[in-house]
């Protein structure tokens, strides 16, 4: 007999960030790792109505665990635990495909952007990143799209069955009270960061030289030159200049709406005026239409923010830090109002840990940048204004905030209230999933290779 997963395997895999709705922190959780060693053959291991799970996903997972754990013991049966956690998640997926639930293709777009962009930020650059794989960016995006799709959908059963699930602060007593004294976390210490960024706004003059740019190209391939090769030489555009600017098909709403409404108002062949975009000013060339896709080629340029325009960010933060300074305004209210960083700006300019999404960071795990400037901080203290690259390469100005440093210590419900209400939260939407489990287990077809039958992944289901 095959068992359903119960919900305690299900809380050990959302604290190893293998479920749906986690953060992935690695190059290997791109899902296009380079080969490495000795490979197996691969097959299919389980099927869940149309899902399939192939042996390389298991052992993918089950490889990063070993990795993250960086010498510790692992469960004897994590192999089975992590495929309880994957055939969970295409369970979703079938139940997704049943019952028309669906993500946006912008959405999708959207996600890739930002897994990339954090890539990039981590490797150093584009080209590094590229060189890593042997890929271009654009590849790289095609390549990880549809495990994004799946986990945004995966995101959205979730947020159906288990988004309105809350706990109270006697329910985090409770939960808090569970925990065996001897099993209590060891915590390292742990600050709160916030920040405010403002970018540097180009001056009319670069914006004019740009697009003065452009047109000149635009005459020159008008008067027979290679619309590719100026791409290849001039295109800022590092993901497509190699390719001769080609950016391949697109469906509408995966590009930004300026692009978009310029191209498809294009017959193939035809060029477009100077377009401007978040991204810079576009020369666009439309290639061929295909039912609701289109392809394109581009050369982008982006206007280089000068010395006076940086300084004018900085002024304006300079500002803003002495009204904070002097209790005029919050931090929080200053980053909503004033933050030119959407991720952040939200939640009151504070950085979020990419593993929880809580606030509170492993000193050891900061951005070299951010850990030598808050080094010698004091709590409560705030940087003048200081130099910044965005992680799409804008130049910026921000401020920074130390709100909080909590040395190591053993967890406790006064210093660890909101990592502890977390994870009572975690335990009580794991509930809520197990009753839909078990609601809905007997409407999927269940196959799995015998050599995991041992793994009890759900109750026989015909």
């Amino acid at each position: 007999m095959i068992q359903f997963v119960r919900s305690s395997a299900r809380v050990a895999l959302l604290g190893m960030g293998l479920l749906a709705g986690t953060v992935t922190t690695s190059f290997a959780q791109l899902g296009i790792g380079r080969p490495v060693g000795r490979q197996l053959a691969d097959a299919i291991i389980v099927k869940v109505d149309n899902q399939i799970v192939l042996r390389s996903d298991l052992e993918l997972a089950y490889l990063q665990q070993v990795q993250q754990a960086q010498g510790k013991p692992l469960p004897p049966d994590l192999r089975c635990k992590i495929l309880q956690s994957i055939v969970l998640n295409k369970l979703m997926l079938a139940k997704a495909e049943t019952d028309s639930v669906v993500v946006e293709d912008a959405q999708v777009k959207n996600e890739l952007d930002r897994r990339m962009a954090y890539f990039v930020q981590q490797i150093g650059s584009e080209k590094k990143l590229e060189e890593y794989y042997n890929k271009p960016i654009k590849q790289l995006k095609d390549d990880l799209r549809p495990q994004v799709k799946e986990q945004l959908i995966q995101q959205k059963m979730q947020e159906t069955i288990a988004g309105k699930v809350s706990v109270t602060p006697r329910e985090v007593r409770q939960y808090f009270s569970r925990i065996p004294k001897d099993s209590l976390p060891y915590f390292s210490t742990e600050v709160e960061v916030g920040q405010i960024v403002k970018l540097a706004q180009v001056n009319p003059k670069a914006k004019q030289e740009t697009v003065a740019k452009l047109n000149d190209l635009r005459a020159r391939i008008q008067a027979g030159e290679s619309f590719e090769t100026l791409a290849k030489q001039f295109s800022e555009d590092p993901g497509s200049g190699a390719q001769g600017g080609y950016l391949g098909f697109f469906k509408r709403k995966e590009l930004v709406p300026e692009y978009e409404a310029a191209a498809l108002r294009l017959e193939p062949g035809q060029l477009s005026p100077i377009v401007e975009s978040q991204f810079g000013f576009h020369l666009i060339q439309l290639i061929e239409r295909k039912g609701d896709s289109y392809s394109t080629r581009h050369i982008l340029l982006k206007p280089a923010a000068g010395g006076n325009d940086v300084n004018e960010a900085a002024t304006q933060l300079a500002k803003l830090r002495k009204r904070i300074l002097a209790d005029s305004v919050t931090f929080a209210k200053a980053a909503k109002d004033n933050s030119d960083d959407k991720q952040t700006s939200g939640n009151g300019g504070l950085l979020a840990n990419r593993q929880d999404g809580g606030s509170y960071l492993p000193l050891d795990k900061l951005d070299p940048a951010i850990f030598f400037t808050i080094d010698t901080m004091k709590v409560g203290h705030i940087t003048p204004p200081l130099p910044y690259r965005t992680d799409d390469g804008k130049d910026a100005m921000r401020i920074i905030w130390l709100k909080s440093n909590t040395p190591p210590h053993q967890a406790n419900l006064k210093d660890d209230y909101q990592k502890i209400s977390q994870a009572a939260l975690n335990e009580k939407k794991n509930k809520a999933l197990d009753e839909w489990f078990l609601k809905n287990r007997g409407s999927v077809y269940l196959e799995v290779d015998p050599q995991y039958a041992d793994c009890k992944l759900l109750d026989a289901v015909y």
